[in-house]
C-alpha cells in the first residue's frame, strides 16, 4: 500500500521555495533582468556621457587658450574657437574626418586609418597615431593668433591627454593643459599645478636646427639675473620634484607632436602661410 504521507513530503519538497532549483531559477532570472536594465541604462545615459566628455574637453581647449570667461556657456565662448582637420604627414587641411566626430585612440587603432611609429621617432611611447587629427584655431578678425594641439604620450602610470597652445607661427608656446590622466597624487600629478603650467607659457619649442629643444629639467630653471632669460632656459621648464619620469613623459610627447613625425609638417606650413586663412 503506498505510503501517502511520504508522497506528500516528496512533492512539498519537489515545490518548496526554499528548493536549490527554485533558488537558482530566481537568481538567474534577477541577474539576466538586472543586466538588461545596466545595458539599457548604459546605452540610455552613453549620449549624455559623450556630450559631458565633449564639453569637459571643449572647456579644457577654452582654458589653454586663455578664453575662458566665469560664468559663461562654453558652448558659446567654443563658437569663436574653429577647428579644422589636419593630414599629418602633409600638414594640409582635410574636409574629412569631421573633427567633432573623430577619436584619435580609435582611429590608431584602425590600420587603415593609422600609421605605426618607428622605434627611433616613438619618444611619445604610442606605438601608433592616426594619419589625421584635430587642430584648433583661434584668430582676431582675419588673422590666427594661436593654434591648439591635441597631445598624448606615455607617463610613468598612464597616457596623458592634453592640448598644447602654441603662437600662429608654432614657435612658442602659450599654454599646455592635461584632461586625463592616472600618474600619482602628490607626484606625477604635479603636471595639473596652475605654477607648474605656467613655466610652460613663453617658452621656445625649436632650437636653431629647426628641431625640438623643448626640455624638462631635473630641478629649477636657472635664470640669469641681469636678462631675465639666460639662453638655454627660453626653452626649459622645471623638474617635478619625486615624478622625474612624468615630467620626462611630458617632456618627449610634447617633443614628438611638434616633430616631423606629429605636427611638424603642419607647424611648418603656418609659418610659411604666416598664419593666413586656408
Amino acid at each position: 500500500m503506498p505510503n501517502h504521507d511520504s508522497q506528500r513530503k516528496t512533492q512539498r519538497k519537489k515545490f518548496s521555495r526554499d528548493s536549490t532549483r527554485n533558488t537558482l531559477t530566481v537568481a538567474i532570472s534577477l541577474s539576466l533582468v538586472c543586466s538588461i536594465l545596466v545595458a539599457s541604462t548604459a546605452v540610455l545615459l552613453k549620449p549624455v556621457q559623450q556630450k559631458n566628455e565633449e564639453r569637459y574637453r571643449q572647456r579644457i581647449i577654452l582654458e589653454v587658450a586663455g578664453l575662458m570667461q566665469p560664468d559663461a556657456s562654453i558652448e558659446s565662448l567654443f563658437e569663436s574657437i574653429e577647428p579644422r582637420m589636419v593630414e599629418l604627414a602633409s600638414g594640409e587641411y582635410v574636409e574629412s574626418p569631421s573633427p567633432s566626430e573623430f577619436d584619435a585612440s580609435d582611429a590608431a587603432s584602425d590600420p587603415s586609418v593609422s600609421t605605426a611609429i618607428p622605434d627611433d621617432l616613438d619618444i611619445a611611447g604610442i606605438r601608433r597615431r592616426a594619419l589625421h587629427s584635430p587642430v584648433y584655431l583661434v584668430r582676431v578678425g582675419e588673422e590666427l593668433e594661436q593654434v591648439i594641439l591635441p597631445v598624448y604620450g606615455s607617463g610613468l602610470w598612464s597616457t596623458l591627454y592634453g592640448y598644447l597652445a602654441l603662437t600662429a607661427d608654432g614657435a612658442i608656446v602659450k599654454g599646455l593643459r592635461f584632461y586625463s590622466h592616472a600618474e600619482t597624487p602628490g607626484l606625477g600629478d604635479q603636471i595639473d599645478d596652475p605654477d607648474w603650467r605656467e613655466q610652460w607659457v613663453g617658452k621656445q619649442i625649436y632650437g636653431p636646427d629647426g628641431q625640438p629643444r623643448i626640455e624638462v629639467i631635473r630641478g629649477f630653471v636657472q635664470y640669469d639675473d641681469s636678462s631675465g632669460l639666460a639662453d638655454a632656459t627660453q626653452f626649459q621648464v622645471d623638474g617635478l620634484s619625486g615624478a622625474t619620469l612624468t615630467g620626462r613623459g611630458v617632456m618627449q610627447l610634447v617633443r614628438y607632436w611638434t616633430g616631423p613625425h606629429g605636427f611638424g609638417p603642419y607647424l611648418k606650413n603656418l609659418k610659411q602661410d604666416d598664419g593666413a586663412t586656408q
